[in-house]
């Protein structure tokens, strides 16, 4: 748990850098280059992601309980994941009809996936891993200011947010079909 731990607190305290010490960021950008500044903060993150996949796995070894997850809590993570990635894709592509509804829609795609797996997961890691994730999410969104781009405010739906939705749904059947499983080890279908 400790290795999952250290990672999160790399992963999540690198990207709360921007949004609540810019101008220690805008220092040490000036500073060193903003290629190695991004250079670095890669390093960061992916040392943070590749802590928290080990540390998870050798939580799973052998499991402690925190709570028994509701029968219907794997329907509502389900339902919760299809707005979530479809947000993950409006984040991506210029969908100024989405992101004029929800400003910052990759930090709300977060917060509903660590919603959706806390439903879905009642184990000490996974419990310790959604929630620092849902409370760095949330904690992340408050710091930052409104989307105030005009694209943003008057933006309608188009081609953008279709594709957008498209993608979000075909990521989410691809996954319940089976990839979801081969990546992590679990159906959730199952």
């Amino acid at each position: 748990m400790a290795i999952m731990i250290a990672g999160l607190v790399l992963m999540l305290g690198i990207h709360s850098v921007k949004p609540t010490a810019p101008n220690w960021r805008e220092a040490a950008i000036a500073r060193v280059g903003d290629g190695p500044y991004k250079g670095l903060y890669s390093l960061i993150s992916l040392i943070g992601l590749a802590l928290i996949v080990w540390g998870f796995g050798r939580a799973w070894e052998a499991p402690t309980f925190v709570y028994t997850p509701p029968g219907w809590g794997r329907h509502v993570a389900m339902a919760l994941m299809i707005p979530a990635l479809i947000l993950v894709f409006a984040s991506i592509f210029p969908a100024h009809g989405i992101k004029r509804f929800v400003a910052h829609p990759l930090l709300f795609a977060t917060a509903l996936w660590s919603v959706a797996h806390l439903f879905a997961n009642g184990d000490l890691a996974g419990v310790v891993l959604f929630g620092a994730i849902l409370a760095w999410a949330l904690i992340d969104r408050i710091a930052q200011p409104l989307r105030l781009e005009a694209e943003a405010e008057t933006g309608t739906f188009g081609k953008w947010d279709f594709a957008a939705v498209l993608a979000g749904v075909a990521l989410y059947i691809v996954l319940v079909a089976g990839l979801h499983y081969w990546l992590f080890g679990v159906s959730p279908i199952a």
